[in-house]
C-alpha cells in the first residue's frame, strides 16, 4: 500500500509491503489553490464578534475543539475546579474548570461552537 502523509510542511510517499515501510519521494507540500464558488455565500458571523465580552475573569479554551456541553447557566455561582465546560479534541472530552469562585456574567461560547485556543469560553 502507498500513502502520502504531510508533516511540517513536507510531504512524505511511504510504500507498507508486509510490515516493511520504505520512502519513495519527499518533497515540500504545495498548498492547492482553492477553486472559486459557482454561487457567493454568506459568510458565517464570527461568535466573537456578535457579542462583546464583559469585564471580569475570562475562561479561554486551552485547546481547540468543539464545544459540547456548557454545564451552567448566566447568574449562577461557581466555585474554583468546579467543570463549566466540555471541550470534544480528537474524540476526547476534556473538562474546563471554574479558575476561580464567583458568578458567571456572561456565556461566549454556546454548545456545539468550535473554538480555537484562547478563545472565551465565558467570564465570571
Amino acid at each position: 500500500m502507498k500513502y502520502k502523509i504531510t508533516l511540517k510542511g513536507r510531504t512524505y510517499e511511504v510504500e507498507v509491503q508486509r510490515g516493511e515501510a520504505m520512502l519513495l519521494d519527499e518533497y515540500d507540500a504545495v498548498a492547492p489553490v482553492p477553486a472559486a464558488p459557482a454561487t457567493p455565500a454568506a459568510a458565517p458571523a464570527a461568535p466573537a464578534a456578535a457579542a462583546p465580552v464583559s469585564a471580569g475573569t475570562k475562561v479561554d479554551a486551552p485547546l481547540p475543539g468543539n464545544v459540547l456541553n456548557v454545564k451552567v447557566s448566566v447568574g449562577q455561582a461557581v466555585k474554583a475546579g468546579d467543570v463549566l465546560v466540555i471541550i470534544e479534541a480528537m474524540k476526547m472530552e476534556n473538562e474546563v474548570a471554574a479558575p476561580c469562585d464567583g458568578v458567571v456574567k456572561q456565556i461566549v461560547a454556546d454548545k456545539g461552537a468550535v473554538v480555537a485556543t484562547g478563545d472565551t469560553l465565558l467570564v465570571i
